[in-house]
C-alpha cells in the first residue's frame, strides 16, 4: 500500500495491479448509519442514496448516461460504520470518470423532486418488508438485542415516521457535518501508479475544502442491556410455510483481540457449508437448506446470530439441534476439525484479493477499522496459531446458550405448543407494528 495525500490532506492509498487495464477508485467517507442522530434513523443511508441522483450540473439520468458512455460504474452507499461512492473505470477512460465521481461526492443536487421519489421506493420497500418472514426475523433479532434508542435496533433504512419526516435541509445538513475530506480517504487499486494516477485525483478532489471546526466524533450509543437469562420471541405469521429463526447476543467489536479465534470458532460452528450447523440441521435432518453462524463486527459490538429458516413442522425440532450445537462448542474441537476450520479460513483469503473491486473493499476494512499495515501479510500465520483451547475459550466467552435471545417468525398455532414445551424461557409474543411501528402508507 503506497500511502500519499492531497495538498488538501485528503489520504490516497495506492495499490498497483497490472493485468488488466482497469482501475478501481474508493471515497471512503468515515461515517455511517451508528451516526445517525436521535430521531433521524436512516439519514445516513437516504444521504448516500441520493448522492447519485444528480449532481454538478447533471440530473440523475444525465449522470447515468455520463457514465455508461465511458463504460465506467459508480455506485454510492452506507454501513453501520462508513459510507463511499465508488468507481469502476477503464483507465483510459480515468481522467473522464474521475470529475464525474468528484460531482457525486462533492457537489449532490439533494433536489425535491428526487427525494420525493426515492422516499417513496423506501416507504414501499419498508411495507413490503412486513411482509417477509426473513426481513422480520432479523428486525425482530436487532430490536429485542439493542431495543429502540440504539442504532442498532432499527433497521439502517430507518422506521416508515422517519422516512416520512426527512427533508432536503436534513440531507444537506447531514452531508456538510459527514462528508468532507478531513473525514475520508480515497483509495485506488489497479493499472496505475501513484505518479499517473495522483495528479488525476488531485485534479478532481484536490480543492475540496473541509469546512471550520474539527472533524465531527462519532456518534456514542448507549450501552445495550447484556443477557442474563434465555427468551423466546414469538412474531404469528400465518399460514408460513417456514419459520424464520434466530439465536444469539450482543457479539464484539471488530477491534476485539479475540478475532481470529473467533473467525475459526464461528467456522467451525456456522460459518462454513461444513460446518456443525449445517451438518446437523440440512444435511442429517433435512429441516433446512442453509443453517449458519455470524459475528458481525462492527466499530461497536454487533450481534452474534446463529440463523435459519425452517420447515414449520420441524420448529421445536431445529431449536432443539441448533441448542445442542450451541451447547456442544462449549468442548474442546477435535484436531481434525481445527484443521478443516483454519484450512477454510486461510484458503479464502487469496479469492479475496483477485480483483480491483475486491482488493479495494479488503482496503476500506483496513482503513474504516484501522488495521496494521502488515495485517493481511499476517493474516494466515495469526490463523495457523489458533489453538483448540483458543477456540474453546471464546465460545464459552461469546456462545452462551443460556444467554441468548431466540425469535422464531412463524405460524404462530401451528409451532406455538411444540416450542412452549421445550421450556427454553419466558415467550414474548410480539406483531409487526411492534417490530416495525405502524405501517407506512404507499401509493
Amino acid at each position: 500500500i503506497q500511502k500519499q495525500a492531497l495538498s488538501n490532506g485528503l489520504p490516497v492509498w495506492v495499490v498497483e495491479q497490472h493485468e488488466v487495464p482497469v482501475a478501481q477508485v474508493n471515497l471512503v467517507v468515515l461515517s455511517g448509519s451508528a451516526d445517525d442522530p436521535a430521531g433521524k434513523f436512516g439519514i445516513a443511508s437516504l444521504t448516500a442514496a441520493m448522492l447519485m441522483e444528480g449532481a454538478g450540473s447533471r440530473t440523475s439520468l444525465e449522470l447515468a448516461d455520463a457514465i455508461d458512455f465511458l463504460g465506467a460504474d459508480i455506485t454510492a452507499g452506507s454501513t453501520s460504520d462508513f459510507s463511499a461512492v465508488r468507481l469502476h473505470s477503464p483507465v483510459a477512460r480515468l481522467a473522464d470518470a474521475l470529475p464525474i465521481m468528484a460531482d457525486i461526492a462533492e457537489r449532490p443536487a439533494f433536489a425535491q423532486a428526487d427525494l420525493d421519489r426515492i422516499r417513496q421506493q423506501r416507504l414501499t420497500a419498508l411495507l413490503q418488508s412486513r411482509d417477509d418472514p426473513n426481513t422480520i426475523a432479523s428486525l425482530t433479532f436487532s430490536r429485542v438485542l439493542y431495543g429502540t434508542a440504539h442504532r442498532f435496533g432499527t433497521a439502517t433504512m430507518g422506521t416508515a415516521e422517519t422516512v416520512r419526516s426527512f427533508t432536503t435541509d436534513d440531507l444537506r445538513a447531514f452531508y456538510a457535518a459527514r462528508f468532507r475530506p478531513d473525514n475520508a480517504a480515497i483509495v485506488v487499486v489497479g493499472d496505475v501508479t501513484p505518479a499517473t494516477v495522483l495528479p488525476l485525483v488531485e485534479q478532481s478532489f484536490g480543492a475540496w475544502k473541509a469546512p471550520a471546526g474539527p472533524a465531527p466524533a462519532r456518534v456514542r450509543q448507549p450501552a445495550p442491556p447484556q443477557r442474563t437469562r434465555r427468551e423466546v420471541y414469538l412474531v404469528d405469521k400465518p399460514n408460513a410455510p417456514q419459520s424464520q429463526i434466530r439465536i444469539g447476543a450482543i457479539g464484539v467489536p471488530r477491534s476485539t483481540p479475540d478475532y481470529f479465534p473467533i473467525e475459526v470458532m464461528n467456522t467451525v460452528l456456522g460459518g462454513s457449508f461444513s460446518s456443525r450447523l449445517n451438518l446437523n440441521l440440512r444435511e442429517e435432518h433435512g429441516y433446512t437448506y442453509g443453517a449458519s453462524s455470524f459475528f458481525d463486527m462492527r466499530i461497536d459490538a454487533g450481534p452474534f446470530t446463529a440463523f435459519a429458516g425452517v420447515q414449520t413442522d420441524k420448529t421445536a425440532e431445529s431449536l432443539k439441534e441448533f441448542f445442542a450445537e450451541l451447547g456442544g462448542m462449549q468442548q474442546p474441537v477435535e484436531a481434525a476439525e481445527l484443521g478443516r476450520g483454519k484450512n477454510y479460513v486461510s484458503l479464502a483469503l487469496p479469492g479475496e484479493f483477485e480483483t480491483t473491486g475486491s482488493i479495494s473493499r479488503r482496503l476500506e476494512e483496513s482503513l474504516v477499522y484501522r488495521l496494521p499495515d502488515d495485517y493481511f501479510a499476517r493474516y494466515v500465520r495469526n490463523i495457523e496459531a489458533v489453538t483448540a483451547a483458543d477456540v474453546q475459550r471464546v465460545a464459552r466467552s461469546y456462545v452462551q446458550p443460556e444467554k441468548v435471545a431466540v425469535v422464531v417468525v412463524g405460524d404462530r398455532k401451528a409451532i406455538e405448543p411444540a416450542v412452549k414445551a421445550l421450556n427454553l424461557g419466558p415467550i414474548t409474543i410480539l406483531t409487526v407494528d411492534e417490530v416495525f411501528g405502524p405501517a407506512p402508507a404507499a401509493r
